[in-house]
């Protein structure tokens, strides 16, 4: 295990993060990676399942696809960022397309971060972790860098 994936290990207690993915697979892998960390896991199937359970659990994260049925990732992303109450929610995108278009366009939308899959355990936690921590790490810091 990376020294990283050590530190964040356990350290996610309350953190509640939602996944957005069509493949189930992806969403288990995240799961299990989250939960093992102690983070609690809202799962979705889609854009609009997603949006339904957005305001019954206030996740603290959102991972969400780029490529899924219905309702994409870019529209997903966006409409959870004009909400005023989700506005500041960071939102990561995950895809298993590396590329800069991708990326730019993920920013567009109010994304924070982008993760290709397949993602790691150590990437998935650490994407995690600057995600949430930020102030954090910028306190632990006190020198600047």
């Amino acid at each position: 295990m990376s020294e990283t994936a050590a530190a964040t290990q356990g350290s996610l207690a309350g953190l509640k993060v939602m996944v957005i993915d069509d493949s189930n697979t992806i969403r288990r892998s995240a799961e299990i990676f989250l939960v093992q960390a102690g983070a609690t896991v809202i799962l979705a199937e889609d854009g609009f399942d997603a949006l339904a359970k957005i305001a019954d659990h206030q996740p603290d994260l959102i991972f969400v696809d780029i490529m899924m049925p219905r309702l994409d990732g870019y529209q997903t992303c966006a409409l959870i960022k004009k909400n005023p109450k989700f506005g500041a929610t960071p939102v990561v995108m995950l895809s298993s397309k590396d590329g800069l278009f991708d990326r730019a366009r993920g920013r567009m939308v109010g994304s924070s971060e982008y993760l290709t899959k397949p993602f790691s355990k150590d990437s998935l936690l650490k994407t995690v972790g600057a995600q949430v921590r930020p102030a954090e790490a910028s306190v632990a810091s006190p020198a600047g860098g």
